[in-house]
């Protein structure tokens, strides 16, 4: 083999290496492109339940503290006609009301009357007040907007999440336009610094893609 064949044996070999990375780039670089978007589609998918739910729930939380609210409203209706029927000393009446008091308010009533409001000027002004006055709805409300506003900072992580396998995918396309265009190149040079370029575009992506959350749910 003389100078010329062995010069030409060298360089179709290094083309040969050249047009084997830049496959093995396209491949993987389509493989990636297929999962990003796949990734990117599930998390739309857990973002729009995630929204769904937390609509749901506060829709839940408003009903339940319409509930309590007219509660408390009956609850503060039937006292203050025992405080009336009381200053106006018609025992019978007030006892009627009393007898009427909900489950709710009478443990408050009682620790309320405990105190001697009437003569002690440092008494709670209503029972309302106490932490003996539980409704049942209104705790049921806050517990439903706590999950609401839970489920709301999930749907906006899950919309990140896929922005950011989106992202990916214009990463991986990236790489791909670079890869395929180092075939049309003719000087081993330009070849050489697109195809660098092309693998970290790659790299860095399959790396941000690897430490991702993955979502694969049916």
């Amino acid at each position: 083999m003389n100078a010329g064949e062995a010069i030409d044996s060298a360089a179709k070999r290094k083309d040969e290496r050249l047009a084997l990375l830049a496959t093995v780039l396209l491949a993987c670089a389509t493989l990636g492109t297929a999962w990003s978007s796949y990734q990117a589609s599930r998390w739309h998918g857990e973002q729009a339940l995630a929204q769904s739910s937390a609509t749901s729930t506060r829709l839940e939380s408003t009903r339940a503290s319409g509930v309590a609210n007219r509660e408390v409203q009956v609850d503060v209706a039937v006292f203050i006609q025992w405080v009336d029927a009381r200053a106006a000393d018609e025992t019978e009446l007030a006892n009627f009301y009393k007898d009427r008091f909900s489950e709710r308010l009478r443990p408050a009533f009682r620790a309320w009357i405990a105190g001697d409001p009437f003569d002690d000027p440092t008494a709670p002004p209503d029972p309302f007040t106490l932490p003996q006055y539980k409704v049942a709805a209104l705790d049921k409300a806050g517990d439903l907007e706590q999950q609401a506003s839970a489920a709301s900072d999930d749907a906006r992580e899950y919309i990140q999440r896929a922005d950011n396998y989106v992202l990916a995918v214009v990463l991986f396309a990236a790489s791909l336009f670079l890869g395929g265009l180092s075939l049309r190149l003719r000087t081993d040079a330009a070849r050489t610094a697109i195809l660098g370029c092309g693998y970290f575009l790659f790299v860095g992506a399959a790396i941000w893609v690897a430490t991702s959350p993955v979502s694969v749910s049916v």
